[in-house]
């Protein structure tokens, strides 16, 4: 990794390259993507098992798509105990975060003769999207927990898992052991952009929702995109990304494992360190040599790197802060002394790790917070998917008669000045009825 010192025109114009990487679409996935999507919206099943017989399971029939009670009931059988266990332990823990994040209906009555309230109510249905993992060899159960808690917990009386089916038509069964785990009503091997178009549009044997969430590749992606405003989706997600704060107590090993473990994910990921100590800054270089050496995906973190890799040494830990706010990163981690002190410095980052023994991987599978997060410097105005994503807020409003007449000259006065006189009719007409 290239150390950099900040600021400096060369560290600026790096900095610039990998936050203005963002989110790009090629027009010709996004015409192939508007494609499948008005074909499964015509065609239904038809459309889905065409997609799937030719990209995925050419055996898979419509009669198969839904996965059986029987290949639920097998699953149990093709997973270990070490499995099991750490499955019903990020359940509880994650579980457990979201459980805080429920809100209630309120009312309030303290202005004289009116009703005002919020109704909090959560979607009908909602369809969560899992991704294949290399056809299945590497099942992404994260994304079913991640995904299917937190609208469970808001109350979502329909769940629906779609997945790419592997070659011979089934699901890998630790994906269907976490589905059953959490509650899904429902799993369908369909897979990339044919998939949302059902979820969105629905079709003979998919039903269709109100929420779509999860990662996926670019077709995925786009389709989301596209979809939404016919229904709600959790957000537009860019590739990994990570950035370390560290000082002069990090240690160095500990930081080039966390960046590595961001690099691997995709070319297009970045991990960035920045510290305030020259010292740290040469040895983690040097341990991210060290450490590329080994992995089995090495390839991807050099791509990744090279591209979107940076250490930057500042002046201090402020400006450190200062520069990770700028960045708005997806994932930061807080190696320095003290890192609960710092927290509340941070603006604009959409997972923060404090300290040296919280690498951010206990964030992807156990903590208990979501791992859907912001990318791309979105954390400077969204957050994290959460239960608020499976709800909707309903304004409630009621005033008597007195309360009413209190207020309709005001009304009557903005309203004229919009221009909108039939709105202000609706309450000239009752305040003439009232004062008779």
């Amino acid at each position: 990794m290239k150390i950099y010192r900040y600021p400096s025109k060369t560290a600026e114009k790096k900095i610039t390259s990998i936050v203005n990487r963002g989110v790009a679409f090629k027009k010709k996935d996004v015409s192939s993507v508007t494609r499948i999507l008005e074909d499964v919206r015509k065609n239904g099943d038809r459309a889905l098992i065409e997609y799937t017989n030719r990209f995925d399971a050419p055996g898979l029939t419509v009669a198969l798509m839904k996965v059986s009670c029987r290949e639920f009931d097998d699953a149990p059988k093709h997973v270990d105990r070490s499995f099991v266990r750490a499955l019903n332990r990020a359940v509880s823990q994650i579980e457990s975060f979201h459980q805080q994040q429920l809100d209630k209906s309120w009312i309030n009555l303290k202005r004289p003769g009116t009703l005002l309230g919020q109704m909090v109510n959560p979607v009908d249905a909602a369809g969560i999207y899992v991704p294949g993992g290399k056809g299945g060899e590497t099942p992404l159960v994260s994304s079913v927990l991640m995904g299917v808690i937190p609208a469970k917990i808001a109350g979502v009386k329909h769940v629906t898992m779609v997945t790419p089916p592997t070659q011979n038509g089934s699901v890998n069964p630790h994906l269907l052991v976490a589905a059953k785990k959490v509650g899904v009503d429902a799993v369908y091997k369909v897979g990339s952009a044919w998939a949302i178009a059902a979820l969105a549009y629905g079709t003979e044997t998919i039903p269709k929702v109100d929420v779509i969430v999860g990662p996926g590749n670019i077709y995925v992606t786009i389709a989301k995109k596209m979809v939404s405003g016919t229904v709600g989706i959790d957000m537009i997600a860019g590739p990994s990304e990570i950035l370390i704060i560290a000082d002069d107590t990090a240690i160095p090993e500990f930081t080039a494992a966390d960046l590595l473990s961001q690099a691997e994910h995709d070319p297009l990921a970045s991990a960035i360190l920045v510290t305030d100590s020259m010292d740290t800054a040469k040895s983690v270089a040097l341990a991210v040599n060290e450490q590329l050496k080994n992995l089995s995906r090495k390839e991807i973190a050099e791509q990744s790197l090279s591209r979107f890799g940076a250490i930057m040494v500042v002046s201090d830990v402020d400006a450190a802060i200062e520069l990770s706010n700028q960045i708005a990163p997806e994932h930061l981690e807080l190696q320095i002394r003290d890192p609960l002190t710092r927290a509340g410095q941070i603006r604009n980052a959409g997972a923060v790790f404090l300290g040296n023994y919280t690498p951010e991987p206990m964030g992807d599978y156990m903590a208990g917070p979501n791992h859907v997060l912001p990318t791309a410097g979105t954390a400077r105005f969204s957050s994290a998917l959460s239960v608020d994503t499976f709800v909707k807020k309903t304004s409630l409003i009621r005033y008597s008669r007195a309360a009413f007449e209190r207020e309709a000259g005001d009304v009557i006065r903005l309203a004229e000045i919009e221009g909108l006189g039939a709105h202000a009719n609706s309450v000239k007409i009752r305040l003439k009825r009232s004062q008779k």
